[in-house]
């Protein structure tokens, strides 16, 4: 038993000679003077006298501040959480039944997709023909405009999504091909469908293209070359005009001889 405490003793009073020996070094080092001017503090290297220490300039990097979220009220919004969902609008039961009952078959417990397709629905019934009308230009304008809407609503919240974004845009090239159709067509069903659905139609941009100096020369190029072809064109109808003239009178006079 005595033999093994013996290296446990050893250990224990090295580690104690050790504390003793940093305790003292370390209040050495406290006594001691630790000054360093501001001049040496700013440069990039610094340097100080012998029994001092020096803290390196510490750099704070500036950060862009964060916008904040301005309210976005979205299609979405009106619908009443107290209205049922589109597959139980058409149900009377749905209407007498338990109130914990409407409660699960109303909005308020609704998806994402369930209030999308009810206010699909809505912009249908405004603009469709009638009550069976699913396939008319009328009607797939509407079904686009909640779809562009909806990704609108998400790209608010998420504007990195450059997959939603991508759809976003073909959706809107779509409608605007459908709108210029109609609006060819029928204006006054075009008119209704804007009116109807908040729609601003606005015509695509004249051509503009951005003036360089190559551009320029090239043009003033292209300009010289169609003036020499028009010169040279002009040179070859009067050789022409004057080959017929001269060909015809060559003709009159052996029409006199032979007369004669």
């Amino acid at each position: 038993m005595l033999k093994t405490m013996l290296p446990l003793r050893t250990a224990l009073k090295t580690s104690a000679c050790v504390l003793r020996e940093s305790g003292t070094l370390c209040s050495a080092l406290l006594a001691t003077p630790r000054t360093c001017s501001s001049a040496l503090l700013s440069g990039p290297r610094v340097g100080c006298v012998a029994g001092s220490f020096a803290v390196p300039p510490i750099r704070h990097y500036a950060r862009a501040a964060k916008k904040m979220k301005t309210g976005y009220e979205g299609q979405l919004s009106d619908l009443q959480p107290a209205m049922l969902k589109l597959d139980y609008t058409a149900v009377p039961l749905a209407q007498t039944t338990d109130d914990v009952v409407k409660r699960l078959l109303s909005l308020e417990l609704a998806s994402h997709t369930e209030k999308l397709q009810l206010k699909k629905e809505q912009l249908i019934a405004k603009v469709q023909k009638d009550k069976n009308d699913r396939s008319s230009v009328e009607v797939k304008v509407a079904v686009l405009t909640a779809r562009i809407r909806n990704y609108q609503e998400h790209l608010q919240n998420h504007n990195k999504d450059k997959a939603n974004k991508r759809r976003m845009l073909m959706a809107i090239d779509q409608r605007k091909k459908i709108l210029k159709r109609l609006r060819l067509v029928n204006y006054d069903s075009f008119e209704k469908v804007c009116e109807q659905l908040g729609i601003k139609y606005t015509f695509p941009p004249e051509y503009h293209r951005r003036l360089t100096r190559r551009w320029q020369v090239k043009k003033a190029f292209c300009i010289r070359v169609f003036k020499e072809v028009q010169k040279l064109k002009a040179e070859q109808r009067l050789n022409t005009k004057q080959s017929l003239a001269s060909t015809d009178a060559e003709a009159a006079k052996r029409g006199t001889a032979l007369s004669q």
